[in-house]
């Protein structure tokens, strides 16, 4: 009841007097906050977007005693009022004492609401009278380190920031800072950190499948990128320039010695709608392999299996489909190959690299397959569980005999992003020095540490990470080592050991793995090709560029390009079905045989450049109770074609009865495998009837009796003859010299007018003219072998024997 008129009624003295007390000392802190306004307002209404300092260089990166630190770069104003009484100092920061908050000071370089730092002064500070907006001006100050007040070992903030006032507020304010890191070891630190740093060239995939048809088949390129990068001032180019004066471990993939190899000789540039035209960068590819060669001399080398396979996306999706694991061990075969031949060194073959260091125990299991026992991880996957206080030594024994050698992830990943800019480069740079220091200074303990960065950096990343290596090998804190010897190192005993499992897999990575589909149309091509091969004199001109295209489909390079990496599977594979294509049988149409006997030509085409043999030739029989071939259902011969040629092979065939049978005919290897599509068509048979027979029978009668005839015509034509010529010696011995003889002699019997249809002799043209034409008739059949009534046949003549090889194609 006492609360409720304390509510509803004027409130009694004490109660007033305990209000006004709670009011009081709520606003006191709001009251504070307003008398100290004056002072922080320029905080409040100042931040980075007034005014951007940009720090373009400091050098040396990691300063020792006696040196002196320059630091230049730009001011800007980006507000809309100008800057008066601007000048740019230098602050000192505090010390950071651990590598997380070396990560916090990172994340907020630019913040003015942080710690300023303490301002060095002096004289070692840059004034402008006035800086407009949208003015930028450049700075540059030098300082010696002494002057710094640095003390213990350590890394310390380093800011460079610009004060000023406004004709909004008229005191004196710090517009913009930007803050970076300022590694110092001061001498020689008593226990140095091993630190191995690899150096990637690797590039996309340039190279198709498709070769020239000449010997020395050229190579076909998908374009004219890789030359961009190996001609001076291109990424790759720069890359070898930058590393052949840094002691570190070259990581290279032998699909771009290879691809680099192929450009010194003739080589083709892909156009459209297939056509290509000539490369023309010979020279600047010998350039690029001779200057490598002489980069990598007693340097260590480590060859990645041929075209950098995705060890993740065969791990997750192409383990299933047969086969594909066969291609990591041919890819690794083929590294060791390509690199002695182009390099003239041996490389290390002993590691694998999976995507970002990434890994699994599918990831493990595929990457030590192929003979690698050595894996490239990082340690954002192989996290330590262990509560250690200091990063541990790359190497892990993960059991099996492997080794998990994980590279440290703010080291690994220092260098990506946009470095095109002059700041964001130096950023990267003392950001890297000052973890690298913040890590030996951890523990006494001597340690080894990989570094692993990108795969493919941009030429400014290169350019970055170069001058941070640079830096690094002159430090005091840092001493370089091989890949092989990290890997060999005394394991941390506390470090984890333990591989994550396949849920703890990164989800944006997978996102960019090859799918399931992707191995499937691998193993079809892979397929085709084997089944190729088995018939050509000549296989090593199609397996070594097929077998290398099957390498590329799988490369890691086609992270992010999906539908690149499908046209290019695609491609391959259609490639390779045209050159099946190439060797075929030609089409037949409907084959007429007229008698009980024949035989069928069925013709086999090789366009290709090389000669196929180990084929055979089936020719099969739908209906056998009708039409038999060779005596039996279906009938196969060996088939041997040079190149360019086309051969015909001929099968023995016997009718059974009359009517239309399908056959068909069908190339398979000698293994059994079919090849290419089968050729049907339609055989009509037509068998010889009793009809038939007695008709032919017939018209051979009337030849035997007209020849009979003529025969008998001729005997007497020659009777005649010889009774002419014995007629005037008969006449003069009867009548010798007698007057009144006749001039003619007198016609004989034989020679009467009533036998004029018969008679043959010259006393009668019409009977001497019908003997002529009987005698040309007789010749012109006696040259002719085949009868008239014989039908004309309408397949070759009886054989079985196979045609000659080298036979022309006609088309």
């Amino acid at each position: 009841m006492a609360e409720a008129a304390d509510f509803q009624g004027t409130p009694s003295p004490a109660r007033r007097w305990l209000r006004r007390t709670g009011a009081l000392f709520a606003g006191a802190p709001l009251l504070a906050g307003l008398m100290q306004l004056p002072a922080a307002a320029p905080a409040q209404a100042a931040g980075s977007d007034t005014v951007s300092v940009a720090l373009d260089s400091l050098s040396p990166s990691a300063p020792s005693d006696g040196d002196t630190l320059t630091v230049s770069g730009t001011v800007t104003n980006n507000g809309k009022q100008a800057v008066t009484d601007a000048h740019v100092d230098l602050r000192m920061g505090s010390l950071l004492g651990t590598r997380s908050e070396i990560d916090t000071a990172a994340r907020h370089s630019d913040d003015l609401q942080s710690s300023l730092g303490t301002e060095v002064g002096g004289k070692y500070t840059e004034d402008f009278d006035s800086l407009g907006p949208g003015v930028a001006e450049h700075f540059s100050i030098s300082v010696p380190v002494d002057k710094l007040d640095l003390g213990q070992d350590g890394v310390y903030q380093f800011g460079v920031s610009l004060s000023g006032k406004t004709s909004a507020q008229q005191w004196d304010q710090v517009l913009g800072i930007q803050r970076t890191f300022l590694p110092w070891q001061s001498s020689e630190a008593d226990t140095k950190t091993k630190t191995t740093y690899l150096w990637p060239l690797i590039s996309t995939v340039h190279v198709t499948a498709k070769t020239g048809a000449g010997e020395l088949q050229t190579p076909v390129f998908q374009n004219d990128d890789l030359a961009k990068e190996i001609s001076p001032g291109g990424r790759l180019a720069q890359m070898l320039a930058l590393g052949k004066d840094l002691d570190v471990t070259w990581v290279i993939d032998p699909d771009l010695l290879a691809s680099v190899d192929a450009m010194t000789r003739s080589y083709r540039i892909q156009g459209a709608g297939g056509t290509t035209t000539a490369g023309t960068h010979q020279a600047v590819a010998k350039q690029f392999l001779a200057d490598l060669q002489d980069a990598v001399t007693d340097k260590e080398v480590v060859a990645l299996p041929f075209a950098d396979p995705d060890l993740a996306s065969l791990a997750h999706n192409g383990t299933s489909v047969t086969g594909s694991l066969s291609h990591l061990k041919d890819a690794t075969d083929v590294a060791t190959t390509t690199v002695k031949t182009v390099l003239h060194v041996t490389p290390n073959t002993d590691f694998a690299w999976p995507v970002n260091g990434a890994v699994d125990p599918s990831i493990i299991k595929v990457a030590t397959s192929a003979g690698a026992d050595k894996v490239i991880a990082r340690s954002d996957s192989l996290q330590e569980t262990g509560g250690l206080t200091y990063t541990p030594s790359a190497a892990r024994p993960i059991g099996g005999g492997t080794t998990a050698v994980v590279a440290d992830a703010r080291l690994s990943t220092a260098f990506e992003g946009d470095l095109t800019q002059a700041d964001s480069s130096t950023l990267a740079v003392q950001q890297f020095l000052a973890q690298s220091l913040a890590l030996n200074t951890q523990t006494d303990k001597q340690r080894s540490i990989v570094v692993a960065p990108q795969r493919m950096p941009s030429a400014s990343q290169a350019q970055a990470m170069a001058t941070a290596i640079t830096a690094l090998q002159d430090s005091n804190w840092s001493q370089s080592q091989d890949l092989a010897a990290a890997a060999k190192a005394k394991p941390d005993p506390g470090a984890t050991t333990k591989i994550p499992s396949s849920s703890a897999y990164p989800s944006s990575l997978r996102k960019q793995e090859l799918p399931r589909t992707a191995f499937e149309q691998i193993a079809r091509t892979q397929d085709k090709l084997d089944n190729f091969q088995v018939i050509l004199t000549d296989e090593s001109r199609v397996v070594t560029p097929f077998g290398r295209a099957i390498n590329r489909e799988m490369s890691t390079s086609w992270r992010g390009s999906g539908s690149e990496a499908d046209s290019f599977r695609t491609s391959v594979e259609s490639w390779l079905d045209d050159l099946i294509s190439q060797v075929q049988l030609i089409d037949k149409s409907e084959t007429k045989l007229s008698g009980r006997s024949a035989t069928i030509p069925v013709t086999v085409q090789n366009n290709l450049v090389q000669g196929v043999d180990h084929l055979v030739l089936r020719l099969t029989s739908t209906m056998p109770t009708r039409l038999e071939i060779g005596g039996n259902p279906y009938y196969e011969q060996p088939v041997t074609v040079s190149g360019g040629h086309s051969q015909s092979v001929k099968f023995s065939t016997s009718a059974n009865a009359n009517g239309r049978v399908e056959v068909t005919a069908q190339l398979y290897t000698v293994d059994g495998q079919k090849y290419g599509a089968p050729v049907k068509f339609d055989v009509k048979v037509t068998e010889v009837t009793p009809t038939v027979m007695l008709v032919i029978g017939g018209g051979v009668l009337l030849l035997v009796l007209a020849g009979f005839r003529m025969y008998t015509q001729r005997k007497r034509a020659a009777a005649r003859r010889a009774e002419e010529d014995d007629g005037p010696d008969e006449a003069g011995e009867d009548t010798p010299d007698a007057p009144g003889a006749p001039e003619t002699p007198v016609a004989s019997e034989a020679e009467s007018p009533g036998d004029t249809e018969d008679t043959d002799g010259p006393g009668n043209p019409a009977a001497h003219g019908d003997r002529l034409q009987e005698e040309s008739v007789a010749r012109s059949r006696a040259d002719d072998p085949e009868q008239p009534s014989d039908p004309t046949p309408d397949t070759a003549p009886e054989s079985a024997d196979p045609s000659e090889t080298g036979e022309r194609v006609d088309r």
